[in-house]
């Protein structure tokens, strides 16, 4: 599998209290490990990904909805080109482990 380097994750549209970001990239690009701090709701466009939190493998691809619980340690793989909206509380703030 190729390598991508990181998806890339930009602002899209920013209402009075939620963010939707647009997360994109390329297959075998990964999204280190990170937690929000608020729960994050993540639509996919196209492609297909793996999130893992908790040890816990989740199947994403397209048309999936998943709800990512507030503060829990997740990372994203992205196993073909991906295309995904991100919508979280304007408030809450992505965190990365060291």
């Amino acid at each position: 599998m190729k390598t991508s380097g990181l998806p890339e994750m930009t602002p899209f549209k920013v209402g009075e209290t939620v963010k939707v970001l647009q997360v994109t990239g390329e297959a075998g690009a990964k999204v280190p490990e990170h937690y929000s701090t608020m729960e994050a709701v993540i639509i996919v466009q196209e492609g297909d990904a793996q999130l893992e939190i908790n040890d816990e493998k989740h199947l994403l691809h397209a048309g999936t909805v998943f709800i990512i619980p507030a503060g829990k340690n997740h990372t994203l793989t992205l196993k073909s080109r991906f295309k995904a909206m991100v919508i979280m509380s304007k408030v809450s703030e992505v965190k990365f482990v060291e």
